[in-house]
């Protein structure tokens, strides 16, 4: 028994030391390195700043908030910066103007203060200072108090029986390696702030999971990153390390676009917007697109080419791309790339075009950015970016509803809806951490079917384009959270609020679609119901696409 103490001790105090990260983009390039850096304990650290520190470095496995490894700066982390699936960041100035600094849309190198009060550990400093050195106690010091702490729930002395039942089976899912059911127990722990618990499941989930391993193992690299730097309160910060320098081939714009050719996510959404526009805009000669977060304007390739086709001769095509600066590097330059690129494909189709470059974030948009001409047809397009506006449940400014606002003004003859389809706007943490588990475990199979496990870009791809999201979902809250999901019932309602009504989906644009899915696994499934589309992996519905009209007006 008590040769087992010793190595159960020896092999936690090994583990739960990591070497702070160096640089940024040292732990950005490949090799991917995490959970992998070590150093032996220091015993002469005995102060409760040194403590502090000590935790810091041993838990936060990515380049996280300290860059210069003092505690103090553990709350004084730097923005989130955080991606969409079409590829685009969210700006600066949307949260230096609106206090909400997006993982998709935010300068990387402003910060902003957090209190300790804010802390996800704890408010009451003192308790958190005695949680910090009872943990360095059991974890590294005296191995009893763990042992004490098995006992306490094996003999019922503190705990029920209910406890005991749990334990029974937290030991249960480890020694299967049932890596879902441990990362539950873990979000768990945390939820119910238990650090001992946390940190000791932590070390446990460390051995088991694998950013080369089955999905599973690399979505619980992502999910464990997420719950640590929950507890070190730096889910900004990981977020922010987790921009990395893009592919050096020209080809390739971005990991973004690889994810954009291996799942059909992303080409579903476009296709079932771009048919929707295509409809409403059969009989128009001036047409006027508005983009609220751009991209790489992958989507308006297909359209270019169908209008091109329109019996009778193309429209006068317009496209106002939206999009803050903080997106050159996830495309490699500016807006005016698109520009270029649209412009170029519109000259071989010989189809007249323009293109608006709109260099400011969604939050930020006014009517006068929009450059609205009288004569056109509108067609507004929000693709994967709503559920990046802050709602009512972070801002009274309500930049959500705003818009819709905004989009409704204009009466539109078409607007077109593509989000994920999964509920992480309100949630409470272990409700939306286990709605990000289940979600995230369907997208991270789909792409294993593609891209082999062994393959460097799929491992860049995951760490680029979904872990980014993942750790924001977990570890931050408030205005730091810019992932925030719904599911289409809940965007139904916000729509029909704003003053919309459903525009039915042209079933030509749904067996197009279906035609497209003919190209990849059979695992995916289409479903039309309620005048939308729904695109999903086996019995997960990941990505829903609708189409919205002003309701006409009634006097």
């Amino acid at each position: 028994m008590q040769a087992s103490k010793q190595h159960r001790s020896s092999g936690m105090s090994k583990r739960l030391h990591y070497q702070p990260m160096q640089e940024v983009e040292a732990y950005c390039l490949p090799p991917f390195r995490v959970l992998d850096h070590q150093l032996p304990y220091n015993e002469s650290s005995q102060s409760t700043h040194s403590t502090a520190q000590s935790f810091h470095e041993r838990y936060c496995t990515l380049e996280s908030s300290s860059a210069n490894g003092s505690y103090n700066t553990l709350y004084n982390s730097s923005s989130t910066i955080s991606f969409s699936p079409n590829g685009s960041p969210m700006s600066q100035h949307e949260q230096d103007s609106h206090s909400y600094p997006p993982d998709q849309h935010l300068s990387p190198d402003h910060t902003y203060s957090s209190s300790i009060s804010g802390s996800c550990i704890t408010d009451d400093a003192t308790n958190f200072k005695y949680k910090l050195k009872e943990l360095e106690t059991a974890m590294l010091g005296d191995s009893n108090i763990f042992d004490n702490y098995c006992s306490t729930l094996q003999n019922g002395t503190s705990n029920t029986r209910l406890e005991v039942d749990s334990w029974g089976q937290i030991m249960g899912s480890i020694s299967k390696k049932d890596l879902n059911q441990v990362l539950i127990f873990c979000a768990k722990a945390v939820a119910e702030n238990d650090l001992l618990m946390a940190q000791w499941m932590m070390d446990e989930l460390r051995q088991m999971v694998s950013v080369s391993g089955e999905p599973i193992q690399r979505l619980g690299a992502y999910m464990l990153e997420g719950l640590v730097a929950r507890l070190a309160s730096s889910g900004s910060s990981i977020c922010k390390a987790l921009r990395c320098k893009e592919p050096a081939s020209s080809e390739l714009l971005s990991y973004m676009h690889i994810l954009y050719e291996v799942c059909p996510y992303f080409k579903f959404g476009y296709m079932s917007a771009n048919g929707a526009i295509a409809e409403a805009m059969k009989d128009e000669n001036q047409v006027h697109i508005i983009d609220f977060q751009i991209g790489q304007g992958s989507q308006w390739l297909t359209l270019i080419q169908a209008f091109a086709a329109r019996p009778g001769g193309p429209p006068h095509i317009r496209i106002t791309g939206i999009d803050d600066s903080m997106s050159a590097y996830a495309r490699g330059g500016g807006l005016n790339i698109v520009g270029k690129r649209l412009t170029k494909l519109a000259e071989l189709f010989k189809v007249p075009f323009e293109f608006h470059a709109a260099a400011i974030s969604g939050s930020d948009v006014l009517l006068e950015n929009l450059g609205v001409r009288p004569g056109e047809a509108l067609a507004m397009n929000f693709a994967f970016m709503l559920h990046h506006m802050p709602d009512e449940s972070v801002s009274t400014q309500n930049h959500r509803d705003r818009l819709l606002r905004l989009v409704k003004s204009l009466s539109p003859k078409v607007v077109t809806l593509v989000e994920q389809e999964s509920n992480t706007n309100t949630a409470a943490f272990f409700t939306r951490f286990v709605e990000t588990l289940n979600y995230y475990t369907a997208m991270f199979e789909s792409i294993d079917v593609t891209l082999p496990r062994d393959h460097k870009e799929r491992i860049n791809v995951e760490q680029h384009c979904l872990a980014r999201e993942v750790v924001n979902i977990i570890a931050c809250e408030g205005v730091e959270r810019v992932e925030r999901h719904e599911l289409l019932g809940k965007w139904r309602l916000r729509f029909a609020m704003a003053g919309f009504t459903p525009y039915p989906l042209s079933s030509l644009v749904n067996a197009t679609i279906k035609t497209l899915l003919e190209n990849y696994s059979d695992k995916y499934r289409l479903q039309e119901r309620d005048e939308a589309l729904y695109l999903g992996w086996k019995n997960r519905d990941l990505v829903a696409s609708c189409a919205w009209k002003c309701k006409p007006s009634t006097s």
